[in-house]
């Protein structure tokens, strides 16, 4: 019989993952808002400030029944200090919290690098502190080749995720909360970037856009048979700007029509677009019907973490 090979330090690299996991698992809770199902959060300080997506707390807005239960079993009343629908991101106050809690660490998402290991912890399916890995697959959105925006607001990576994972963080190799994962898209998910969570926290940010849609991303058939990707509007505000532009449910956005020839490939690629227009008018790429046009839409703006 051939000897077993052992490699130490790849048992020392896994080892150290696991028990890296174990301690950030500590800092992660579990969010339930009412009937609407349950999430995951993240505490920010010991005194009992969690952080979790908006979505999760969405229905929670007349003091109904909000609950955050921790690792060790001990669970508390909540009410939430913050929201924004902007970012998807929600802050939470413990009642009677004792001031012990295991609060995470936060690291530098700017740091990041495509094809680095990330981890998501959460609770899909009601699967307490269930943990899935992946590697970093985007950041952010590109501007021109090699280039990105300077402190991406998102993070994409192919870790798993179902419901119950909403508001959970994904961790860097080190334990480090680098995004709150929200939302998604086919086989990729996508985080808020620990940077543009920290900033909203303390109140930095820009004023945020309102387009008033909600967009899925669908595959389309280009020139030369080359596939594309595109955001297929399925569902309209009346009174925002998209329906005063006189867009429709069924219109697939294609991308802003200016010099850069920016095409939205995913829900952040929009968002970071638009942010860098708040307030004014852009010219969308639009398909309807099989035909393309061109729709000017004002973009409405609002403070900082609300709707976009």
């Amino acid at each position: 019989m051939a000897p077993e090979f052992r490699d130490p330090s790849a048992e020392a690299f896994w080892s150290a993952g696991a028990r890296m996991v174990e301690v950030a698992r500590e800092s992660v809770v579990q969010v339930r808002s009412g009937s609407r199902g349950s999430g995951a959060g993240v505490i920010l300080d010991p005194n009992g400030l969690v952080m979790t997506n908006h979505h999760v707390v969405a229905g929670n807005r007349r003091g109904g029944d909000l609950r955050v239960t921790v690792r060790d079993g001990r669970s508390f009343a909540s009410k939430v200090a913050k929201r924004g629908r902007g970012l998807d991101l929600a802050l939470l106050r413990l009642e009677g919290a004792p001031g012990d809690m295991p609060a995470a660490r936060f690291g530098d998402s700017d740091a990041l690098r495509i094809g680095e290991l990330v981890y998501a912890i959460g609770h899909p399916w009601g699967q307490l502190g269930a943990v899935t890995s992946g590697i970093v697959s985007g950041l952010g959105v590109p501007r021109g080749p090699g280039r990105r925006v300077a402190s991406a607001r998102y993070v994409q990576s192919d870790v798993s995720l179902a419901p119950g994972n909403s508001g959970g963080p994904l961790l860097n190799a080190r334990g480090e909360v680098v995004g709150i994962n929200a939302m998604i898209f086919g086989s990729l998910a996508l985080s808020i970037s620990s940077n543009a969570a920290s900033a909203w926290v303390a109140g930095e940010g820009e004023p945020r856009p309102r387009l008033g849609v909600v967009v899925r991303p669908v595959g389309l058939r280009g020139d030369g048979d080359e596939a594309q990707t595109g955001l297929m509007i399925v569902a309209v505000e009346p009174d925002g700007p998209a329906g005063r532009a006189d867009l429709l449910v069924g219109d697939v956005l294609l991308g802003v029509a200016d010099d850069a020839g920016e095409a939205f490939e995913d829900a952040g690629s929009l968002l970071e677009a638009l942010a860098r227009r708040v307030g004014e008018a852009v010219r969308l790429r639009v398909m309807r019907g099989g035909n393309i046009s061109y729709v000017n839409v004002s973009l409405g703006a609002s403070g900082p973490g609300r709707a976009a």
